[in-house]
């Protein structure tokens, strides 16, 4: 009896690190600070800017060298629950806290976890790590998969939630031919599924960064129903970085540029029943803005807040450089 007691003293440990191996459960928490943002082109939070609302924003920042690099992010849970990921292959996990006015105060609970490829193995190279995007599949009404496109080795990827978090291996998505052949940066960009309201609903849109279908953005779209290939208009020096619905269906196209010693951003508004294969989606610009108000965006996402208006949320790529700055901004439409 001693000996069974001992036996399983060691077994159910060793039992547990190993479902945190291969589950990818193991995470590193972290420190992240978050300054507020009061003011965006000079409105005051309340107050309109161009076609929307501003809501206020964050800067964030932590001392941990794997923070940055935020290409995607994705509300995956409860609570504001949110997973984000970055440049060089990791899940950011936390969730968002507002005050009482509905006003964002901070990211907390950060934890920092590693994609893992198709075997549960951490992604080898930083050539396989560029993720670019992510959105949230639901199951029943609820947060159960996110899916990430990557650029480089061009490729996109289910995850299983567990807690809000993703985990575990990749389930490959097949996406076209001439998508998957593409390894450059310029590849997949973008990546956003269709709600329950959208024409589309279910379908997921794959949109590249600069790949061309003549003078445009290729982009492509994958369905049951509403398979193939459609593009989006390219417009002055803009290139898309990512995209997210809105409950009504619309689609929102987040676009960046390099101006005079800083970035641009645009933000398009797209009519539900334009978007469908075949298209050529133009829409109408709803937010622009350049200079210190923005950094380098790269991610969008949608949200209904607790006064049950819906909210966009825009965040910014640092690449890890000291220069730039990770900057979470918050929206609402009109």
């Amino acid at each position: 009896m001693k000996s069974l007691r001992r036996a399983l003293i060691i077994f159910f440990p060793l039992s547990f690190l190993l479902f945190g191996l291969f589950s990818g459960a193991i995470a590193e928490e972290i420190n992240v600070n978050s300054q507020i943002i009061e003011k965006f082109k000079r409105a005051k939070i309340g107050e309109k800017v161009d076609k929307l609302i501003w809501r206020g924003g964050l800067v964030l920042s932590s001392d941990s060298p794997d923070f940055g690099g935020i290409s995607g992010i994705s509300f995956t849970g409860p609570n504001k629950k949110i997973t984000m990921v970055s440049d060089i292959g990791n899940y950011i996990t936390g969730q968002l806290i507002y005050d009482e006015s509905d006003k964002l105060l901070a990211l907390v609970g950060v934890e920092i976890s590693p994609i893992r490829n198709s075997k549960g193995n951490i992604l080898p190279r930083r050539f396989a790590k560029d993720a670019e995007a992510i959105d949230t599949i639901f199951r029943f009404g609820q947060a159960a998969a996110v899916r990430i496109g990557f650029e480089n080795l061009t490729r996109v990827a289910d995850f299983e939630l567990n807690n809000a978090k993703p985990y575990g291996a990749a389930k490959k998505v097949r996406i076209p031919k001439e998508l998957a052949q593409e390894r450059t940066n310029a590849s997949l960009e973008a990546l956003c599924i269709a709600p329950p309201n959208s024409p589309i609903a279910g379908s997921t849109l794959l949109i590249t960064e600069d790949m061309r279908v003549n003078d445009d953005i290729a982009a492509f779209m994958l369905g049951n129903l509403d398979r193939g290939k459609f593009s989006v208009k390219k417009t002055n020096s803009m290139n898309p970085t990512d995209c997210a619905f809105l409950q009504n269906g619309d689609l929102l196209i987040l676009e960046r540029g390099v101006g005079f010693l800083s970035f641009t951003m645009q933000l398009r508004k797209i009519a539900a029943d334009e978007v469908k294969p075949g298209a050529r989606l133009e829409g109408e610009v709803i937010l622009s803005a350049s200079g210190s108000d923005i950094d380098n965006m790269e991610g969008i996402t949608t949200h209904i807040a607790a006064d049950g208006k819906e909210r966009i949320i825009i965040v910014s790529d640092d690449n890890f450089n000291d220069w730039e700055r990770t900057l979470l901004l918050e929206f609402s439409l009109r």
